[in-house]
């Protein structure tokens, strides 16, 4: 098959990984092109798909609407003339009209967020007319497919999760001693990590507070990631006295080695489809603590391999963390439970078997449905 997969960039973002982690799988049987509407970013997402050899196109979109994708991606695909063509967050728009006019035989759209959120009012609107007409709607969770049934009244055609390649975050134990040494760590710190956007939708200022109420000197919060909330964040670090103790490491491109030398991932989200960084933490070993918000039960089952609370419940999220900073043997069993089960349920293999079913599927139907087609017009013409 040939297969056109549409992102708007090949930025450091979940749905970028996972869509580039997608065409890496696929590339072993199918043909695989990769079209960012953004210009490159030479990002480390972007690396992965060079190192991967799969093909790549930049269309230089500008910020804001920019009709002249509508003729780029018109071009795409009568150029590539793809049997699937598989979008990402807010591509759609953009590419409905080429769809139509080059009659493409199969197009997916995966949801990689609840619908609420995953695009704007526009998008939404788009996407509603488009999922009944030309594009099949794939959920990455249970939770993500209830939102798009409430926002779009309709089923998706599958929920397929996210999935992650499992044995990069399996890194040796010397590397746990290797990366705190290198950062200043003390070997006896506990601590306490957290990858995600500085952004409201993570809602990292409730993760600082509850960090802030458990007023224990042993422990430290360390931050990967940027955003808009990164200055008041740094304000409040200040605030709080807790400059020695707070740790902002911005973007890093060595997460398995920053995880290996963690304690217990944390994560405060006020929204989630199926965060990766859950999966990673859990693939590197760590306990959860983290709020029930969208797929994030279906990744996690409290209890086994970490703790979840309610959205936006301070105290509870810092019990939590006080819970498992206390009791060693508790984190221990909830570690050596999180990495069986991501080793079982989170390997990427899945997610690509999956998808490869999927469009197998969806052609195949296709193909009945031009047959039936052909054979109800007059002379068969």
């Amino acid at each position: 098959m040939r297969v056109l997969h549409l992102i708007p960039s090949l930025a450091v973002g979940g749905a970028e990984q996972t869509a580039a982690n997608l065409m890496i799988g696929l590339s072993a049987a199918h043909e695989v092109t990769g079209v960012s509407l953004y210009p490159s970013v030479n990002s480390t997402t972007q690396s992965k798909l060079d190192s991967g050899n799969i093909r790549l196109r930049f269309l230089g979109k500008r910020r804001g609407f920019d009709p002249r994708m509508f003729y780029a991606l018109d071009r795409v695909l009568k150029e590539i003339q793809p049997h699937v063509v598989h979008t990402h967050l807010s591509v759609l728009r953009y590419v409905l009209p080429a769809l139509r006019k080059h009659r493409i035989p199969v197009a997916i759209h995966t949801l990689h967020n609840v619908a609420d959120h995953e695009t704007d009012m526009l998008g939404r609107a788009l996407q509603w007319f488009a999922f009944r007409r030309y594009v099949l709607p794939i959920a990455i969770s249970r939770e993500v497919a209830a939102s798009a049934t409430r926002i779009y009244q309709l089923e998706c055609a599958a929920v397929i999760p996210n999935c992650i390649p499992v044995e990069k975050y399996r890194v040796a134990s010397e590397e746990r001693v290797r990366w705190r040494q290198k950062e200043g760590y003390d070997p006896n710190d506990f601590l306490f990590i957290c990858i995600g956007r500085l952004e409201p939708q993570k809602n990292p200022t409730l993760l600082l507070e509850a960090f802030a109420a458990l007023h224990d000197p042993r422990a430290n919060l360390v931050l990967l990631g940027e955003g808009s909330l990164h200055q008041q964040l740094t304000a409040s670090i200040r605030r709080l006295g807790l400059e020695r103790r707070v740790h902002l490491l911005g973007k890093r491109s060595d997460i398995a080695e920053c995880l290996a030398a963690s304690d217990v991932f944390v994560l405060a989200s006020n929204w989630e489809g199926s965060p990766l960084a859950v999966m990673e933490a859990m693939a590197s070993g760590l306990p959860v603590v983290a709020t029930s918000v969208g797929g994030v039960p279906e990744l996690v089952e409290s209890g086994r391999q970490g703790i979840l609370v309610a959205r936006g419940d301070l105290p509870a999220f810092s019990n939590a963390m006080r819970t498992l900073l206390n009791y060693p043997e508790m984190r221990r069993a909830m570690a050596v439970a999180a990495a069986a089960r991501a080793a079982t349920c989170f390997d990427v293999k899945q997610m690509v078997q999956a998808y490869s079913q999927m469009y197998c599927v969806a052609l195949a139907r296709d193909s009945r449905q031009s047959v039936l087609l052909r054979a109800l017009k007059p002379n068969g013409n």
